[in-house]
């Protein structure tokens, strides 16, 4: 899949900071977890992508327009890094597709009557099952 919208990676911040979970010895040791910061205001988008990010409600973007993402997957910081700049480039990915305008249709004659057929069986199935008179 090719993106849409390129990023300039001197406007992604990225720190190397220790993974947490299991891990034994290399996770006390070794900062092998990508920290990812990337300030939509001050990015080099177009607007209308960066108003679209900004609406999204997305618990990953901050009140102040930073996109944070923590990338921890693999024991590899390179491989971290890589995953963190793909999620990132996802996100703008999806807020630069515009869907196209829905437009209204209207059912067709013949389903509106097997609606009508369905809901009329369904009704008297139902009335059968009302106490029995003598």
């Amino acid at each position: 899949m090719n993106s849409v919208i390129a990023i300039d990676p001197a406007e992604v911040e990225l720190s190397a900071i220790r993974a947490q979970g299991p891990g034994g010895q290399n996770v006390n040791k070794v900062s092998c977890a990508v920290h990812l910061r990337f300030n939509v205001n001050a990015s080099s988008l177009p607007e209308t992508i960066k108003e679209r990010l900004l609406a999204l409600s997305d618990q990953r973007i901050t009140r102040e327009g930073v996109v944070v993402l923590k990338a921890q997957g693999s024991r590899s910081l390179e491989q971290n890094k890589e995953d963190a700049l793909r999620r990132l480039q996802e996100i703008v990915d999806g807020v630069a597709l515009v869907a196209p305008p829905r437009r209204p249709t209207r059912p067709t004659r013949s389903s509106q009557r097997k609606r009508l057929d369905a809901k009329t069986r369904s009704g008297q199935t139902k009335a059968m099952r009302g106490k029995v008179s003598e």
